[in-house]
């Protein structure tokens, strides 16, 4: 790599990134910018200034992204109704795009030669936060220092901090076992006994959610408007897509909503245990699914599912700013014009149940021809019979062929 004048480092304050802050600047000689990213994980930020100050940084790059991160990020995603592998809903994967592109745009603004982040050689986030960096800037150069330095346990990390007089806060009590991370989408765990995929998570590893045992013994209802696939408000009160998320958050904790136990397949070629609380994003899959159901074309709504697996695996993988990923969204933005209208929700002890669907402008549910009772000639009951001959017909040619 090329001189290394400055660095724009994805900066949380915690130790990890308090030593590559210093490691940067030692390793290549170089100015290192800050940016802190506010997107909903619930700890404040602003105190990361200080502790980059005390560092002796001169540009700091503090930000409040919830908004941007919900309208278009969160927003665009459950427009596809997007879940990878069957259970997990990307919450940690739909945030690195955002951090990239700011890492990239603040690189620009600043002058810097270099991005860096803090993501392990293990993981899943050095692959999205670097193909996105690409995507963007295909020349931006970065620095991984997981992948270049040997401090590769946390008794070095708190050795070389000691080393360098960087300030290191020993929280009181007990420490979390788990690898956590967190925003406005869902709060993830990972490591101590979850690297055993037979152990069960003790009750109090979860932050978000109420256990279904403890959760309100009365049922919950909920209104969720719609506006072309998006939620623009609860229960009649009109509210921000950074608003609605954290809304549904505490509704969907409150009754016990959201947490998933789950093994997944990793980009990098392993798989891994992790659990999830996402009680808002549950609450978002169900009720979309329920107003497309009445609103959606039947051809298109499948079509969608089909290719929901694909969209899912291009965000967990860090595709988020390829071009198939935005033709995809093109398309699925483009099924969300008819989706408008309001679903009711019932939240119980864990579930999430539709209990009525409705759209005053776009409904394709017709009562007159849908009825039991008699449809007063909308619809032929003797037309099946030619329908059905005509898809059977060439089930009935093999079937002569095979048995003649």
């Amino acid at each position: 790599m090329s001189k290394i004048n400055k660095v724009v480092l994805a900066y949380s304050g915690g130790l990890d990134t308090a030593v590559i802050l210093k490691w940067l600047g030692e390793t290549y000689d170089c100015e290192v910018v800050t940016f802190t990213a506010d997107i909903g994980q619930g700890e404040e930020v602003e105190p990361a200034r200080k502790k980059a100050e005390a560092l002796g940084v001169k540009e700091i790059f503090i930000e409040d992204l919830r908004e941007e991160f919900a309208r278009d990020y969160i927003f665009p995603m459950f427009r596809a109704n997007t879940i990878y592998e069957g259970e997990y809903l990307l919450g940690t994967s739909i945030a690195r795009p955002l951090i990239a592109k700011r890492l990239v745009e603040i690189a620009k603004e600043t002058g810097s030669d270099a991005i860096s982040h803090g993501a392990t050689g293990k993981g899943n986030d050095q692959v999205r936060f670097e193909l996105g960096a690409y995507a963007l800037n295909p020349d931006i150069k970065i620095i991984a220092p997981w992948r270049l330095w040997d401090l590769n346990s946390r008794e070095k990390l708190l050795a070389y901090a000691e080393k360098h007089g960087i300030p290191v806060e020993m929280k009181r009590g007990k420490k979390s076992p788990y690898s956590m991370d967190a925003n406005l989408l869902h709060i993830s765990y990972e490591g101590g006994i979850l690297e055993d995929p037979w152990a069960e998570p003790e009750e109090d590893m979860w932050r978000w959610t109420k256990s279904p045992e403890k959760a309100h013994d009365k049922a919950t209802y909920i209104e969720l408007e719609y506006r072309k696939g998006d939620i623009v408000a609860i229960n009649g009160e009109e509210l921000s897509p950074a608003n609605v998320v954290e809304t549904l958050n505490r509704l969907g904790g409150e009754n016990g909503i959201g947490r998933d136990d789950i093994v997944e397949n990793r980009y990098v070629g392993m798989k891994s245990r992790g659990c999830y609380e996402t009680p808002g994003g549950t609450i978002m899959l169900k009720g979309h699914r329920a107003i497309e159901s009445v609103t959606l074309d039947r051809e298109v709504a499948h079509l969608k599912d089909e290719l929901m697996p694909r969209y899912a695996t291009l965000i967990y993988n860090g595709y988020w700013w390829s071009p198939e990923r935005e033709m995809l969204q093109e398309m699925i933005n483009a099924s969300q014009e008819t989706v408008n209208g309001v679903v009711k929700l019932k939240l119980y002890k864990g579930n999430v149940m539709v209990v009525g669907r409705d759209s005053k402008t776009h409904s394709l549910f017709d009562s007159s021809i849908a009825t039991f009772e008699d449809d007063e000639g909308a619809y032929n009951q003797q037309d099946a019979e030619g329908f059905i001959k005509l898809n059977a017909l060439r089930m009935r040619i093999a079937a002569r062929k095979k048995h003649s």
